[in-house]
């Protein structure tokens, strides 16, 4: 009979639990007692807690089964048990299956209680669950990105906040804990995941007073409001953020993360960036966040790399025949031509295909069915590339009505003859999981204090509740958007 196991590590400290050491006359360490009776049980979180105090991961890079090890460092154990709860609360259309909760119910989620409710979704039937020993990435052949939903999560919103330190970590495995509620991709066309940070930002990363996140600091490793202090010198930064990248793609996602291309808003290890300079450090940059296990790279601002009028960035942006370079280099050096590259704002201009860009955003008017529809037989001629609708960006200042977001999503999904003619689309995290209504997603992509200074979050479970909307209204909204993506995998596979 499937187990439901209770973790030993609380779910807000995540994975900062303490080891048990090996006392001088080299006794083992007592098991903590558990709640369970079943004699199977008690046998396997003994064992659990044998492994534990034995194992020493280094946190080497390169680890080629990352989820298993994130895994085995959270329960001490290779076994992976069903989990009931996800059985409860599963929302299933045909064999696509996800999670229907309220993400602060997920965020509260042990990583031991994650990784088994991934599992028990994916698993075949009449097969006990396990996390398989290689893990591709969905295929949906070479173009996928020209006809992808790009979904973008913001980890610094559901990273776990520590009132003590200050500290803002664990975005990643965060946000492994909710991209389990996300409809996962059709059958016809990609759901895309994107992070709308990977790398450092310039001030204060990993911490409430964060800056902006509409910047980078290039090889500086990995943005610590997206790695777990638990994690520390047991899994490196790098398995960390594949281990994210498997799950999602286990789910059946795509990924992408978010970079910006004004010369003001990058740095190079601190130092200032220009693009004369600094061309191959931001080409090696993308080339090793595919390295990680991405799919796809959102460019802030690509549009102004033609289109100068209502430009706000902080200096240069390369031009055309440089940024087709980049875009050339990074498919070269992965060896991976069926990446999706992004660009905000590009509309249907041929430039952008001809630079090698794969979609655009905000491209047609998403409240307008018909608009959308008309623009995706307009385009229709393209197979690499698209401009197409979005639901909202990172300027959303929250005002949208539901009913309104609703109907973009369902233009943005549905508005084409046929699904061969499909645009790409674009939205946020809170078009799925309405926020607080006291949050703005722009001033959290600014300012990560705006998530974390309130009274009412300073506590990591009470920050969970506080970030997401949870009145009746939301709920019956995130089951609405929910029924969209249901019709569209009942119409289209």
């Amino acid at each position: 009979m499937p187990l439901n196991i209770t973790a030993l590590n609380s779910a807000c400290l995540g994975l900062s639990y303490k080891k048990n050491k090996l006392s001088e006359k080299n006794e083992l360490p007592s098991a903590v007692t558990p709640s369970i009776k079943n004699n199977f049980a008690l046998f396997d979180m003994n064992r659990a807690m044998l492994n534990r105090s034995l194992i020493s991961f280094k946190g080497y890079y390169g680890d080629p089964q990352p989820l298993k090890k994130l895994f085995w460092i959270s329960t001490g154990r290779n076994d992976v048990y069903e989990d009931n709860w996800t059985k409860d609360h599963l929302y299933q259309v045909g064999t696509k299956k996800w999670i229907n909760a309220h993400p602060a119910e997920l965020l509260k989620h042990t990583p031991e209680q994650t990784i088994q409710s991934l599992c028990t979704l994916i698993k075949p039937d009449n097969q006990y669950p396990g996390i398989p020993p290689y893990i591709p990435s969905p295929n949906f052949g070479d173009k996928w990105g020209r006809r992808a939903n790009y979904i973008e999560i913001n980890p610094r919103v559901i990273a776990k906040y520590d009132n003590d330190s200050n500290r803002l970590t664990d975005g990643l495995l965060n946000s492994m804990k909710l991209i389990r509620a996300i409809p996962t991709s059709p059958n016809s066309f990609a759901n895309c995941i994107v992070l709308s940070q990977l790398y450092p930002s310039l001030n204060g990363d990993g911490y409430d007073d964060a800056g902006s996140l509409y910047c980078a600091n290039l090889h500086s490793g990995i943005s610590q409001t997206l790695t777990a202090d638990g994690l520390y010198a047991k899994m490196g930064a790098d398995e960390q953020v594949k281990a994210f990248n498997d799950m999602a793609h286990l789910l059946g996602f795509k990924t992408g993360f978010r970079i910006p291309l004004s010369a003001g808003q990058l740095r190079v290890q601190g130092r200032e960036f220009n693009w004369y300079d600094h061309e191959k450090a931001f080409i090696d940059a993308c080339v090793w966040g595919i390295e990680l296990g991405f799919d796809a790279i959102y460019f802030d601002s690509a549009k102004h790399i033609t289109d100068r009028n209502g430009y706000s960035g902080i200096g240069d942006l390369p031009n055309k025949n440089q940024m087709g370079y980049i875009l050339y280099k990074i498919r070269e050096q992965t060896g991976r031509h069926d990446l999706a590259f992004v660009g905000e704002k590009c509309d249907n201009r041929y430039d952008y295909k001809e630079m090698g860009f794969t979609a655009g955003t905000d491209w047609g008017k998403a409240d307008d069915f018909n608009s959308v529809k008309w623009e995706s037989e307009q385009q229709s001629w393209s197979g690499e590339y698209a401009g197409g609708p979005e639901v909202s960006n990172d300027n959303d200042d929250g005002g949208i009505f539901y009913p309104q977001r609703l109907n973009r999503i369902n233009s943005c999904l549905f508005g084409y003859k046929n699904i061969g003619e499909k645009l790409p689309s674009f939205m946020q995290m809170h078009d799925i999981f309405p926020l607080s209504p006291y949050s703005n997603t722009h001033e959290v992509m600014m300012h990560a204090k705006q998530m974390c200074g309130s009274d009412a979050w300073t506590k990591c479970e009470r920050h969970y509740d506080g970030a997401f909307n949870t009145s009746p209204a939301a709920t019956d909204y995130r089951n609405n958007v929910y029924h969209i993506f249901e019709n569209v995998i009942k119409t289209y596979g």
